[in-house]
């Protein structure tokens, strides 16, 4: 079985896909993924969730991506990006989960790679996510080649009311290419100070 990875670049084709994204998002919480929500969470809820997503797609500040066999829709990845003058050049990868049923498939891979270079084709120079700490997602992004920046203690629960740390990592982009690493730039020069 082949799935096939689509963008879905405005607000109404992902409307019209909020109904397999709410039971996509309904079994990633029920199997345990930390994704904000508590169980149990109900269709409906997850469906209002996905549709209030829409008008951030319609304005560029939201790209999603989506995996399909021919049963539906079997994992999903988000881009946030911002509107901040400072921030044009980063963006946070969310929300990445794959359906149970297709699990084992390298999907997660397969869309991380696809927002990567989604993102950078739109410029960015910078991503960054988080994860809970602890869980199999750290070994997922260290192999992807991003880089741990830190874990904030007591972050956020799981979907069972625990709370939780967090992992934070992040990862440069160059010239287009996900993954290639950037140079640092240079320390600015500072003025010697008296003593």
């Amino acid at each position: 079985m082949t799935d096939e990875v689509i963008r879905l670049r405005t607000g109404g084709e992902l409307i019209a896909t909020a109904d397999p994204l709410a039971a996509l998002l309904v079994d990633a919480v029920h199997a345990g993924a930390s994704l904000g929500f508590l169980v149990p969470l109900d269709h409906a809820s997850a469906a209002a969730w996905w549709c209030g997503l829409a008008p951030a797609v319609d304005a560029g500040l939201h790209a999603l991506w989506v995996t399909r066999d021919a049963e539906g829709v079997t994992g999903t990845i988000g881009v946030r990006f911002t509107d901040l003058p400072n921030g044009t050049h980063r963006a946070e990868v969310v929300k990445l989960m794959v359906h149970r049923r297709a699990r084992g498939r390298g999907l997660g891979r397969v869309l991380l790679a696809e927002a990567e270079r989604g993102a950078t084709g739109a410029g960015i120079r910078l991503l960054h996510l988080d994860t809970e700490t602890g869980s199999p997602a750290e070994g997922f992004y260290r192999a992807a080649g991003w880089e741990r920046a830190g874990v904030i203690p007591d972050y956020a629960t799981d979907p069972y009311g625990t709370v939780r740390s967090t992992t934070l990592f992040y990862k440069q982009t160059v010239d287009g290419r996900p993954g290639a690493r950037a140079v640092a730039p240079a320390e600015p020069e500072r003025a010697p100070t008296r003593r």
